[in-house]
């Protein structure tokens, strides 16, 4: 049997990364991004765009939750009303938007797998980034809740919390803010994309089995708990 897999932002960076490395595994892959490259375009933040997506596309046995922004690079008391929200739109609420459109029919078939993209941010706070780092916080705390929820159903939920990774997002982000995060890493690298959709492909596959509300670290040894 085929399994379909929808794979948020996947058009570039990990999201790309994962998609490509899906579909090695068999998977039919359908990619939404706001990109025009995108199999769907859609603003994830959108709920209605979200669920009219959803009830075009059908039944979908994977999804992964890698849209995202890094959003403003500044210090907590600088950052605007509209940057604010908007990554939280984006990162919070289009995990969201996409869990809820297509988390019931998973239900329903008894089996789902759904991996959301989290951060080391979210765990121990980047500075100058902090929207951001709340915003994947949130992720996590989602992922927990939702995998406690659908324990028993044959869906699982689990998270990964990348350190800094060679991805388009991270071209905004400022020389000293990279340096400072790569310093944090015991491998004194950034992590590459395909490295990341490795992990991705096992949390969505049947070979994850007894995982739920989970977080999985690929960090270069930087993480602290």
């Amino acid at each position: 049997m085929t399994r379909i897999a929808v794979v948020t932002g996947g058009v570039s960076g990990l999201g790309e990364a994962t998609a490509r490395r899906l579909a090695a595994d068999g998977v039919t892959v359908v990619t939404w991004d706001i990109s025009s490259d995108a199999d769907i375009v859609v603003d994830v933040g959108d709920a209605h765009a979200v669920n009219a997506a959803a009830a075009h596309v059908g039944v979908v046995d994977i999804l992964i939750n890698s849209a995202g922004i890094v959003g403003p690079n500044t210090p907590l008391w600088e950052i605007a009303d509209d940057d604010w929200a908007r990554t939280f739109a984006v990162n919070v609420t289009g995990t969201f938007n996409m869990c809820r459109a297509f988390v019931p029919g998973m239900r329903e078939r008894g089996w789902g797998r759904v991996v959301n993209f989290a951060s080391m941010a979210g765990k121990d706070g980047n500075p100058n980034l902090s929207a951001y780092s709340a915003s994947k916080g949130a992720v996590i705390a989602l992922t927990k809740s939702l995998g406690k929820e659908l324990a028993t159903s044959g869906v699982l939920v689990n998270a990964i919390a990348p350190a800094v990774i060679q991805t388009p997002m991270n071209a905004t982000t400022s020389r000293e803010v990279l340096d400072h995060l790569t310093s944090l890493i015991p491998m004194r690298r950034l992590g590459r994309a395909d490295e990341v959709a490795e992990l991705v492909a096992w949390l969505a596959s049947d070979k994850c089995s007894f995982s739920t509300g989970a977080v999985y670290d690929i960090s270069g040894g930087r993480a602290t708990y």
